[in-house]
């Protein structure tokens, strides 16, 4: 259910030229706290990851950057930037469904929320309607080219 309402979101950052990827953050009892999509061309951002904007929203909500019962669902597998982000949030469980063979740090590329070497280390629920997911990255970038 709720990888179908980040993909309903990651449509909506088409409209801005954006990469359709979105991201929600939910509590424990699986209330959502946020949602954020890609903005990276709409803020002029590089940081405006769907992701990042996702546990800044959720931060803001709980007034603390502590987000230590949450899971956050993600359309796209995380890249280092944001996996990073998830690891200082001490986020415990992160949901995504396709996989990013260039730049993805949560399996394919690298794992960074599983590195034993850190001193969190986060669930990972992997490829939850990875195909859907992945076809609508895949439109997205033949309709640029």
């Amino acid at each position: 259910m709720w990888m179908s309402e980040a993909l309903a979101e990651a449509r909506l950052a088409l409209a801005t030229g954006d990469v359709p990827v979105a991201a929600m953050v939910l509590d424990a009892d699986g209330t959502r706290l946020s949602v954020g999509r890609n903005e990276r061309e709409l803020s002029h951002d590089p940081t405006a990851h769907a992701e990042v904007l996702a546990i800044r929203a959720a931060a803001e909500a709980r007034g603390t950057w502590h987000l230590e019962d949450t899971t956050l669902v993600v359309t796209l597998e995380p890249c280092t930037m944001c996996a990073g982000a998830i690891l200082q949030a001490r986020i415990p469980r992160v949901v995504f469904g396709a996989w990013d063979e260039k730049a993805g740090a949560v399996g394919s590329v690298l794992d960074v929320l599983r590195d034993r070497r850190l001193p969190h280390r986060v669930e990972v629920v992997a490829g939850v309607a990875a195909e859907e997911s992945a076809a609508l990255l895949r439109e997205f970038f033949e309709s640029r080219r």
